[in-house]
């Protein structure tokens, strides 16, 4: 005769309770969820240190090509083709312009101008704020077009750009990868193109309606009387005069 004390949970084919075979439900989820997050954190640091070891790979090697060039080549296969060219080759009146037109406080920040992000959230303007050290990781490492996951992978790669490069590394790159018209890629490139002259020859008024068409390369032609191109000339001899050049260490 069964005792009082005894439950249904004694008898093994009982059925078991609903919370326990809820529960037992989900244990195959669970080791699915662990072992998808094992898998993506693995991927994630590999992810993280190759974009380390290239970054600082290209602080001292010159990028051989970027997304933007092949397709852009490919585009336009009769344009010059583009050279390097060191900084100290380079006009530094080209270097100021294209600081003073996409990014006057180059010096003074550490890769996301945080005043002009500020400036522009509260002017409620859909313009950008982008760097120029935020525009080298796009055109290096990147692509183009607007995307989450492209701007996120741009946020990763803008500090460890300012980490592991200096400024005048930075500014060097840029102007020897960015796009100055269609199929018109680096500084020599653009300087033959547009003026027949090389880089280092550059005026500050070329320098500035070079610097001009940056925002839209494939829309604009410089201009050296246009009121874009003078208000660059302006900025400029503006950040030459406040020292806010400092960090490229340009001769006066």
């Amino acid at each position: 005769m069964p005792h009082r004390t005894d439950t249904i949970d004694d008898n093994p084919e009982a059925p078991m309770p609903r919370a326990r075979r809820r529960m037992r439900g989900w244990r195959p989820l669970r080791r699915v969820a662990l072992w998808l997050r094992s898998w993506l954190s693995w991927i994630g640091v590999r992810l993280l240190a190759l974009m380390i070891v290239l970054v600082l790979l290209f602080s001292f090697i010159n990028p051989p090509t970027t997304w933007t060039i092949i397709q852009g080549q490919r585009e336009f296969p009769g344009r010059a083709a583009r050279q390097w060219v060191g900084l100290d080759r380079i006009s530094p009146h080209m270097v100021r312009a294209v600081v003073a037109a996409e990014d006057a406080n180059f010096c003074n920040h550490w890769g996301f101008d945080m005043v002009e992000i500020r400036r522009v959230i509260a002017s409620g303007s859909s313009r950008g704020a982008s760097t120029i050290t935020q525009q080298t990781a796009k055109n290096v490492f990147l692509w183009q077009g607007r995307s989450w996951p492209r701007k996120v992978m741009e946020t990763v790669y803008t500090p460890m750009i300012e980490a592991l490069w200096s400024k005048r590394r930075i500014v060097e790159v840029y102007l020897n990868i960015a796009e100055f018209g269609r199929g018109v890629f680096g500084i020599k490139a653009a300087a033959e193109h547009y003026f027949k002259t090389t880089p280092d020859k550059l005026t500050l008024r070329q320098s500035a309606a070079l610097a001009s068409i940056l925002p839209a390369p494939r829309t604009r032609n410089p201009q050296t009387g246009s009121a874009r191109t003078r208000s660059i000339v302006s900025g400029a001899e503006t950040i030459r005069a406040d020292g806010r050049d400092s960090c490229l260490r340009l001769g006066r």
